[in-house]
């Protein structure tokens, strides 16, 4: 398969400053600490002041009353102060409008695909592309249990370090290395892990493949198209790919995708902290799971 061009770096920034400049990108601001449990040293972030977590409660009102009316797709068209650019002709890359991380992107199918439907080679090599470019963590929510809000295909990225930190889990996933899928001890949650040796689209989609049978989450056929029989969320580093199947969407009303797995989550407010520290960051992502 040809080698796709996709945005810059400097494509991302120039276009999110625009994006901020008129509006059209709304950032969600935080305040972060780091709860250590298992080892993993944890990013919590929780939004910072009163009008954010308004806005986040309004938000989410919003959402569910999206999904009891017609739905319309955010990303067909998309906003275009928001759009980057193409990622070859399948994909395009997108600044995520509300965001907990700077340059949070989404890239996106451009004719619309159902968000259930298996991540292809196609979809690989567009999110390769991009990793090419610059260094980040891509991300899938394979689904609503899974912390998916839309349901036209879109992969998520966000820069590396995160705003300054090393990836929590990626210590444990590297010392745990070796041939094959594997898990790493230090993750108490449900996981298969695996090293990927370079970033061909038909060894990484193969990868996937292999994650997503020992997760449990096997191929099922809807109208031609190759589906997840269950949620499950999945982590991609220019390295290494780990996904989870997936039980439930929240505990204890805290929301839980794919970045939690990572090492990062986010809580609207101090009683959604409370339960983070009292459950404790690993037994919660253990309960969002399918043992």
């Amino acid at each position: 398969m040809a080698r796709m061009n996709a945005p810059s770096w400097q494509d991302v920034v120039t276009q999110t400053e625009h994006a901020l400049a008129c509006g059209a990108l709304r950032s969600f601001d935080t305040v972060q600490s780091v709860i250590e449990d298992g080892g993993v040293r944890f990013l919590v972030r929780q939004a910072a002041n009163l009008a954010r977590k308004e806005e986040a409660s309004k938000l989410a009102e919003k959402s569910a009353a999206d999904a009891a009316s017609a739905w319309r797709d955010p990303f067909s068209p998309c906003e275009a102060s928001l759009r980057v650019g193409d990622i070859g002709e399948r994909h395009f890359l997108l600044l995520n409008k509300f965001n907990v991380f700077a340059h949070h992107l989404l890239i996106v199918t451009t004719d619309f695909e159902p968000q259930e439907s298996l991540i292809d080679e196609d979809d690989f090599a567009a999110l390769f592309a991009c990793l090419d470019r610059f260094d980040g963590l891509g991300f899938y929510n394979g689904g609503a249990v899974a912390g998916s809000s839309q349901p036209h295909k879109h992969l998520q990225m966000v820069p590396l370090p995160l705003e300054g930190h090393a990836l929590p889990v990626a210590p444990f996933i590297e010392a745990a290395r070796t041939s094959g899928v594997f898990r790493a001890p230090q993750l108490a949650f449900t996981h298969a892990a695996a090293w990927l040796g370079g970033d061909d689209a038909a060894h990484v989609h193969a990868t996937y493949l292999r994650l997503l049978k020992a997760i449990g989450v096997q191929p099922l056929d809807v109208a031609g198209v190759a589906h997840q029989s269950a949620p499950y969320n999945l982590l991609v580093t220019r390295r290494w790919m780990l996904a989870v199947p997936r039980g439930v969407s929240h505990v204890e009303g805290v929301a839980v995708n794919a970045l939690g797995f990572a090492g990062s989550l986010f809580v609207r407010d101090g009683a959604q902290r409370r339960v983070v520290e009292t459950r404790g960051p690993m037994k919660l992502l253990a309960d969002a799971t399918i043992s």
